[in-house]
């Protein structure tokens, strides 16, 4: 029963990117940020490309690029292009029939899940990259702030 974290390296690189204002990044240098190695982050640039969210820039100073402006890729895009799992997965094995439970647990569960799923999509769907990014500045200034008040004080 593993949880994929796909979703969360994706939007990690794709930040990564979008911070780069045009520049292109080696998949090493996302490698060092997302703390993985290379060859995973190529695989999932791959993911990326091939749903149009990034693109590559070959030779000396080559790397990766955003496809699309941070405003125009939705959560949702991102999900889609990495993850292609259900958010919740029903029994692998037939429950047993025997069983009352057994019989009617995954209708009994199907409405629930696809609720749920629905849910979730809905959610990333309202969700940019861009709101992602302006997030992590303000948590950045917001902790460079504190870092200074504190500064100031010790210097007292």
């Amino acid at each position: 029963m593993n949880t994929s974290s796909r979703f969360a390296f994706a939007v990690h690189v794709l930040a990564l990117l979008a911070l780069q204002e045009g520049a292109p990044l080696s998949s090493e240098m996302i490698a060092g940020s997302v703390n993985t190695n290379p060859a995973l982050i190529r695989r999932l640039l791959t993911m990326l490309a091939n749903a149009g969210l990034t693109s590559s820039q070959l030779g000396a100073g080559g790397g990766a690029l955003l496809a699309r402006e941070p405003q125009a890729i939705t959560l949702l895009d991102v999900y889609r292009a990495v993850d292609d799992a259900q958010l919740f997965a029903m029994h692998r094995e037939e429950p047993n029939p025997a069983c009352m439970v057994g019989r009617h647990i995954q209708v009994s569960l199907r409405g629930i899940i696809d609720d749920a799923q629905r849910a979730m999509e809905a959610s990333l769907a309202a969700r940019t990259l861009d709101q992602v990014v302006d997030e992590m500045g303000r948590r950045e200034r917001k902790l460079e702030r504190g870092k200074n008040a504190r500064g100031v004080t010790a210097a007292r």
